[in-house]
């Protein structure tokens, strides 16, 4: 019988991965009580560590990636506004 691949979230993956970090279970512990193999965990950890130092760049990009998705939002009401606007004229000129 084939067993198909677990999908995990990215918050589930930061939850073992922060967990791994802490230290205060063994990795076996937590691949036990997560139900997922010991090798994954030390993966999740590595890429969390290495990822780490992301968070505190000034660049502010966590900002700007909010303020950005506000205004593609904005963007695509203003694109079906004037979608629907353009097929009304386009039927009563009769094209």
């Amino acid at each position: 019988m084939k067993r198909t691949r677990k999908k995990h979230n990215a918050a589930f993956k930061a939850k073992v991965a922060l967990a791994a970090v802490k230290g205060d279970r063994t990795i076996a512990e937590l691949a036990s009580e997560f139900g997922v193999h010991p090798n994954q965990i030390y993966n999740w950890k590595k890429q969390l560590l290495d990822g780490a130092a992301s968070v505190f760049e000034g660049d502010g990009s966590a900002v700007m990636g909010t303020a950005s998705e506000g205004q593609v939002d904005v963007l695509y009401r203003q694109i079906g506004q004037l979608k629907v606007e353009n097929d009304f004229l386009a039927r009563k000129l009769g094209k």
